[in-house]
């Protein structure tokens, strides 16, 4: 699996807490993490709104298949993200939200708070969501014998976003050009995205946003 991280202005000094807790989970158990959002509140500036942007990206070109974000609260990261087809985010405060999500819903990508909460033993906490979001079987239903209707219920979500959504490249070509463009102006997002996008449409409509 495939894994972006993506932090945002007001939480950049806590991503390599964050990076190294990811890293160290995803690597024992085989999947590759990339450090997409910004390292250091000197780096490339992004909002949660960037973060969407960013995150239905990756997504939805299959540069990668899961997508870690957060911002103070994560409310608003959660909210950025789950705007965008394709993307399904859940709200993630502890192993048991990481644990229920993976399970029932099943999604794609998780918005963790960063400043609410993250005191005494946060890198802990930090690591245990992890644990649970990636390790296992996903989609197993809580408990098990509801998984049924969980799974036909997680579908119709699906049906539901596609069907209430515009076609992902006009939306995006209809949002703030320069919204878009400050988003996928990060040299590591851009590794990322171009090396992996599975999508030429999407990667020649980044192409030319650059370029322009």
């Amino acid at each position: 699996m495939k894994i972006a991280l993506m932090n945002e202005f007001s939480q950049a000094s806590k991503n390599a807490i964050v990076l190294k807790e990811l890293q160290d989970v995803a690597g024992e158990l085989g999947h590759t993490v990339f450090n997409t959002g910004m390292s250091d509140d000197n780096d490339h500036y992004l909002t949660y709104i960037h973060l969407g942007v960013m995150g239905s990206l990756l997504l939805n070109s299959r540069a990668v298949d899961f997508v870690v974000s957060g911002c103070g609260t994560g409310q608003g990261a959660l909210m950025s993200l789950n705007a965008y087809p394709g993307v399904f985010c859940g709200y993630c405060i502890d192993p048991a939200d990481a644990f229920l999500f993976a399970q029932i819903n099943n999604g794609n990508a998780l918005a963790i708070p960063f400043a609410k909460g993250f005191g005494w033993g946060a890198e802990l906490n930090i690591r245990y969501m992890f644990e649970k979001a990636f390790t296992g079987v996903k989609g197993q239903g809580y408990p098990p014998e509801r998984k049924e209707s969980q799974v036909r219920n997680a579908g119709i979500l699906t049906q539901v976003k596609n069907a209430v959504s515009k076609d992902y490249l006009d939306a995006l070509k209809s949002l703030d050009q320069e919204l878009v463009k400050t988003a996928v102006s990060g040299e590591r997002f851009q590794a990322c995205f171009f090396e992996h996008s599975q999508d030429q449409a999407l990667t020649d409509y980044v192409r030319s946003l650059l370029d322009a």
